[in-house]
């Protein structure tokens, strides 16, 4: 990365003037202590590091102090000013040309981090009840969680995408209940969920349990004996559903992880009798408690009732103990912002069955607004609700996909639908991908003959395919030497890519990737609005096209990490 590099000469030169005894004896002076940052002005340059901090160890004013580190410099063509206590860099076109070499060369490796420390992760995310539809705050959990599976694997990780199923509560019974109030109603009876509110919160009213109604009367003459049947087939058709869902959401998991089949096979059971034998847990009032808040848990928690059922939290602890004990270096879940309290509680039993607690990382992540010709919609299960289906039918899988990722997870997302349909630059997603789809047009362009359609007139391409393939082919850096002064931000945006990348990975943040291409999109259009890129000078043509070749490249390597396409036409 560029501004590494100039951080390495600063460091190296800082060496240098030690060892020569013009910085004074900086004994406490610790590498790495400094760091690169991008000037507010751009007439100051294109980075600058602030080495005013050194003042205390070399005892000499900053100005004096960045005026001895230059002198020790290896300068190339790169331009080094002092201001006050910063030293300012301008990039050589070396560095810029090196830059779209290395796009060229690494293609959908550009930006992969090297020499980092990589793990095997788990990743869960949106662990849905299979109670019904995906609602819009699900699609947000699924968009990012699939994105950052995708950037962590940029990186270097090995990541295994993993839904947990929560099919073994009162909920699932709940959903059998509701389906066999549908199929009387089917059948013609009348009869309806309950009035009373209180009572009402035991059933889901929605009007999605009518298809699976129709369905079961397809053949079934009427309701079972047993309820347990409608619980299980609603349960298996609605979990169908999701998952044809998430394909066509790109979202792809290694494992659908049942928190029913966790209890049948023992470790729930198993994970309390560990906690006892920790000496962690009491009883009181008849039931079992756990001693959280000897871990900084704000109380103590019931794991198992006075009426020998466990509660919510005894199944998590088992799955994230059974995570550990697969192998997992890192263990990353996301949640709502509603499931904080048991972050606290999950990372607790880990430390009191001996589990190193570090290895878990919760992102918990706020709501989703949807907004609908300037009013908010509200969403829940036990009425009409709008799904994460209907999102993705009124404005398509690319929006919905990058909507729910352009946010910093920890921020509440205000999704325009109106906003999220238009074919205009102030939606995000159409001014990335029209971005794309001007780049690819410009190859075309520089290959293809046109002709006039009102005489017929033919205009030969400047170049050929073959020739624009062997340009691509054997492109050398000091081809872009001729445009490399109008295109300077544009090159320093592409090179940002890779400093991007590696911060995001490192943050677990997707939402930079979507900023990133935004910027990157905006420069291009810059660039394009102010240079003629098919022109007669063949030399300044071959230059432009291969910072459009680049662009085009960085595009769709960061849109490929967000599950977004990459559209050549629009």
């Amino acid at each position: 990365m560029i501004k590494d590099y100039f951080l390495n000469k600063i460091e190296t030169a800082i060496e240098k003037a030690v060892e020569d005894n013009k910085l004074g004896e900086m004994k406490e002076y610790t590498k790495g202590s400094l760091s690169t940052e991008r000037p507010k002005n751009a007439d100051f340059g294109d980075f600058a590091i602030n080495v005013s901090s050194l003042a205390r160890f070399a005892k000499m004013a900053p100005p004096q102090i960045a005026n001895t580190i230059i002198e020790y410099v290896d300068k190339e063509d790169n331009e080094y000013t002092v201001i006050a206590g910063f030293i300012n860099f301008k990039t050589g076109n070396k560095l810029l040309m090196d830059t779209i070499k290395e796009i060229s060369d690494k293609k959908e490796n550009y930006g992969k981090p090297e020499n980092v420390k990589t793990e095997k992760i788990i990743l869960e995310y949106i662990s849905a009840n299979p109670t019904g539809p995906f609602h819009i705050g699900h699609g947000r959990w699924a968009a990012m969680g699939s994105a950052l599976a995708n950037l962590l694997k940029l990186y270097g990780h090995e990541v295994y995408q993993e839904f947990y199923i929560n099919d073994a509560g009162s909920q699932i019974k709940k959903l059998g209940n509701s389906l066999a109030i549908r199929i009387r109603q089917e059948l013609g009876e009348d009869v309806d969920f309950p009035e009373d509110e209180i009572e009402r919160k035991n059933y889901y009213p929605g009007d999605y349990l009518i298809p699976v109604a129709k369905d079961w009367l397809k053949t079934h003459k009427g309701l079972p004996d047993d309820v347990q049947e409608l619980c299980d087939y609603a349960k298996e058709y609605e979990e169908k559903l999701q998952q044809e869902l998430l394909k066509t959401f790109r979202v792809h998991f290694d494992n659908f992880y049942s928190e029913l089949d966790l209890h049948k096979s023992g470790k729930v059971d198993e994970c309390v009798q560990k906690l006892k034998a920790s000496g962690k847990i009491y009883q009181q009032d008849g039931a079992d408690w756990f001693r959280s808040s000897d871990y900084g848990d704000e109380k103590d928690r019931v794991i198992r009732k006075a009426d020998g059922s466990n509660t919510y939290l005894t199944a998590d602890i088992a799955y994230h103990i059974d995570k550990v004990d697969r192998g997992y270096d890192r263990l990353i879940n996301i949640w709502g912002a509603d499931h904080h309290g048991y972050v606290a509680r999950v990372k607790a039993s880990m430390e009191a069955l001996g589990y190193d607690s570090s290895k878990l990382e919760i992102l918990l992540g706020q709501l989703v607004n949807l907004v609908i010709n300037g009013n908010e919609v509200r969403m829940g299960k036990r009425k009409n609700m709008v799904t994460l289906d209907d999102l993705i039918e009124e404005v398509g899988v690319d929006a919905t996909r990058f909507w729910m990722c352009m946010r910093n997870i920890d921020t509440t997302l205000d999704f325009d639908i109106e906003l999220a349909k238009t074919n205009s630059d102030e939606n995000p997603v159409f001014y990335v991908q029209y971005a794309h789809a001007r780049a690819c047009s410009i190859l075309r362009n520089a290959i293809e003959d046109k002709i006039n359609s009102q005489t017929g007139d033919v205009t030969k391409a400047p170049m050929t395919e073959t020739e624009l393939n062997e340009f691509i082919n054997n492109y050398k850096a000091d081809m872009l030497l001729p445009t490399v002064d109008t295109a300077k931000k544009l090159i320093l945006k592409l090179e940002e890519y890779k400093s991007m990348i590696k911060t995001s990975a490192e943050t677990r943040q997707v939402y930079t990737i979507c900023r990133y291409v935004q910027e990157l999109a905006g420069e291009f259009h810059s660039f394009y609005n102010a240079n003629r890129v098919i022109c007669e000078d063949k030399s300044l043509m071959k230059s432009r096209l291969a910072l459009v070749l680049a662009v085009k490249r960085v595009l769709k390597n960061a849109l490929d990490i967000l599950a977004v396409t990459a559209p050549e036409k629009m």
